[in-house]
């Protein structure tokens, strides 16, 4: 890993990708989401300070858990510009994030299970399996992976075969 003098400020990007191990296309794609900044020199190119390298180092952290991009813009957000998150930081947002992840780990542990359930039948069956058709609210009112709306008026009913207008204005296709 390359040194950078302590009298050195500013990074350029070759070096904050060098130090921080990201690709520099995903250098500049945290900075369009707000994640990272940068000055322009006077020859239009970018130059980090130092910290930057922390934060690239807590965006990266937090990615690898699973918290989405959004999620750590706003934690950074909350940070005052110029600073790095420390320890302290990091702590309390990950405080705030674990029942966050622990909600998705049940959710992968209920998928991996109806998994197994659905390679054990091998149905995979738009009426009943939970992989293909999850939560499904239309399921009782008939097959399909998809919602159609309904035209509204009296042409559209008789042009269509479906529910009269005072039920429901969804229905499955392939019914």
């Amino acid at each position: 890993m390359p040194q950078i003098p302590e009298k050195v400020h500013e990074l350029t990007v070759g070096q904050l990708a060098a130090r921080s191990g990201a690709a520099v296309s995903a250098l500049h794609f945290y900075e369009s989401k707000g994640l990272i900044s940068s000055r322009r020199t006077s020859g239009n190119q970018r130059r980090f300070t130092r910290d930057t390298l922390r934060r690239v180092a807590f965006v990266r952290a937090a990615q690898r858990v699973g918290i989405p991009l959004a999620t750590i813009r706003e934690a950074l957000a909350e940070l005052p510009e110029e600073r790095t998150p420390t320890e302290e930081d990091w702590a309390r947002l990950s405080r705030s994030w674990r029942s966050e992840l622990d909600e998705r780990i049940k959710q992968l542990n209920r998928l991996r299970d109806h998994l197994t359930d659905c390679i054990g039948c091998g149905c995979l069956s738009l009426d009943t399996c939970v992989l293909s058709n999850p939560d499904d609210a239309f399921g009782e009112r008939g097959t399909g992976s998809r919602l159609l709306v309904e035209r509204r008026g009296p042409a559209a009913r008789a042009s269509r075969p479906g529910p009269a207008p005072d039920q429901q204005t969804a229905q499955c296709c392939g019914d």
